[in-house]
């Protein structure tokens, strides 16, 4: 109904001489085709055999290319995926009981007793320590491993990390769960003659642990050949710190800013801001870059090729925490008296890449970015996060809003730490509300489910290289499904997705929209989109 003043068959004639060479480019690597990915940040523990190999499946049918997960290591207290007892190890509620069955580790009827009070819409963290712990120790007594020849390769080839893991899960777990800077001085600092005695004493238990994580690792590969074989690559998530009380910080106090008598010095945080007058105060131990550096990052270099065994692609959270971050003097209430500290900058990405080769990473570069932290992610070529829940903001033109995206990042409605998109409309205030009514172009508000699939499609249709929507999203959820909620303890990392959501009429959905914004892996620039 508008005369643009364009003239249409130029349009179209300029159109049709730029697509061949769009289209040579696209083969020959020039250009990255933009492509999609489901972030699926749910703990799915006690799932039934065969239930992560059908979701790979439905997300091939979806059209999907990537499927982001958050950190897999053991859990303790407070169930954070981001504090975990090691950042080598793997969970052992991801262990599918179902594959030790079929080893003539359990039978059916041990898989069903433990599962008992398992089941719904929530992990139950409390339950799953009590019986799968013991479901998995009834595997390691019937499986006679010890003389397996690739769990004795396994062990040999991970003896970097996996002993001292498995040790130390032993001794935590003979002193009731007590944190190590609680255990007696000769354990806590690692004396020679410590050491060998509770080894000696503890044997069965660490033979366990390493039992553990032999059948984690052999399930995980299996699923991620699985996956890549139906195209789908697996982005996994890594805290840039370790959590305090871990096997990491056990075995190697001189990575970490401890004092002589191993405790820490400073501990990591955020500053006071609008958001908290007193900061956040996280108390993860911060590193000792210089005796990083002078071991050539060779424990980091350890850590990434890890992180590549069981990923193909790596976020690595709180990115600018490399360019500087905030030291918190150990022993404070809050985070108000800290100080900003240099962190090891480019030099690090550097030696990673000359030992391994260019390095698909993507950067939580979110929140407040000083220009140091823009050249430290420009200078490393890694794409950064664009969140769309925070575009909306009627003060101040934002940076989230799609038009100011470079095709080197990555966008998402929300992430882990946000509400699902569903339950966002309803947050926002009636000022920004109506600055994301008119930038999707509605002039009223309409049903909430219309409105995520409205952000949804803003994802797929921004110049982004790669887009990742959250399964909550994708299914239309309520904060209900909301996987964790800063500052908060209790209740978080708990959902549960259920068996099956994804049917063929959604996967079907998907994918037609994925094919629309010219994301579908493979997909020409002539390729009908209808």
């Amino acid at each position: 109904p508008y005369d643009t003043g364009l003239d249409m068959k130029l349009l179209g004639e300029i159109a049709d001489y730029f697509r061949p060479i769009q289209e040579e480019a696209l083969k020959s690597g020039r250009i990255n085709p933009k492509v999609m990915g489901v972030n699926i940040k749910t703990l799915m523990y006690q799932v039934p055999g065969g239930m992560l190999s059908n979701l790979v499946s439905q997300l091939k049918e979806a059209g999907q290319s990537y499927w982001q997960i958050l950190p897999m290591g053991p859990t303790g207290y407070g169930d954070s995926p981001y504090q975990a007892f090691s950042t080598f190890a793997g969970n052992p509620y991801f262990i599918s009981p179902d594959d030790l069955v079929k080893k003539g580790y359990l039978t059916e009827n041990d898989c069903i007793r433990a599962a008992e009070g398992t089941s719904g819409k929530e992990v139950h963290y409390d339950v799953l320590f009590q019986k799968r712990l013991g479901l998995l120790r009834k595997a390691y007594a019937n499986s006679s491993i010890e003389a397996d020849v690739s769990y004795q390769a396994f062990v040999q080839e991970n003896s970097e990390w996996l002993a001292d893991y498995a040790l130390f899960m032993a001794i935590k777990d003979n002193k009731s769960g007590k944190s190590y800077l609680e255990w007696e001085d000769a354990i806590r600092l690692r004396s020679p003659e410590a050491m060998v005695s509770y080894r000696n004493r503890l044997l069965e238990d660490v033979n366990f642990y390493q039992f553990v994580q032999y059948e984690f690792y052999t399930q995980w590969a299996a699923l991620k050949k699985y996956a890549n074989d139906k195209g789908i690559s697996i982005i996994g998530d890594i805290p840039i710190y370790v959590a305090l009380d871990s096997a990491d910080t056990w075995a190697h106090p001189e990575l970490f800013q401890f004092d002589e008598n191993g405790l820490p010095t400073a501990v990591a945080g955020c500053p006071p801001d609008a958001f908290s007058a007193t900061g956040q105060l996280w108390g993860n131990p911060l590193y000792r870059w210089d005796v990083h550096k002078n071991q050539g990052y060779s424990w980091w270099i350890s850590r990434i090729k890890t992180c590549y065994e069981l990923y193909d692609m790596l976020r690595i959270d709180h990115f600018r925490g490399f360019d500087e971050y905030y030291a918190i003097p150990y022993g404070d209430a809050t985070a108000e008296f800290g100080e900003w500290e240099k962190g090891p900058g480019i030099e690090l990405f550097e030696t990673l890449e000359n030992q391994m080769g260019e390095l698909p990473i993507l950067a939580e570069d979110l929140g407040f970015l000083t220009d140091s932290v823009r050249k430290l992610l420009a200078d490393s070529g890694f794409p950064g996060m664009k969140v769309l829940q925070f575009a909306f903001d009627s003060r101040e033109d934002s940076d989230y809003l799609p038009y100011h995206y470079d095709r080197n990042s990555v966008v998402y409605t929300g992430t882990h730490d946000n509400a699902t998109t569903y339950s966002f409309f309803d947050e926002l205030k009636k000022e920004d509300k109506d600055v994301a009514l008119r930038y999707m172009n509605r002039s009223r508000f309409t049903s909430k489910k219309k409105l995520t699939w409205d952000l949804i499609a803003l994802a797929m249709g921004s110049v982004s290289d790669l887009c990742i929507i959250p399964a909550q999203d994708y299914l239309c959820l309520p904060n209900s499904a909301r996987i964790n909620t800063p500052s908060t303890l209790g209740g978080n990392w708990k959902w549960r997705m259920a068996g099956g959501v994804f049917d063929d009429k959604l996967c079907e959905k998907i994918r037609k929209m994925t094919k629309l914004y010219g994301r579908l892996k493979g997909q020409s620039a002539s390729a009908d989109i209808h």
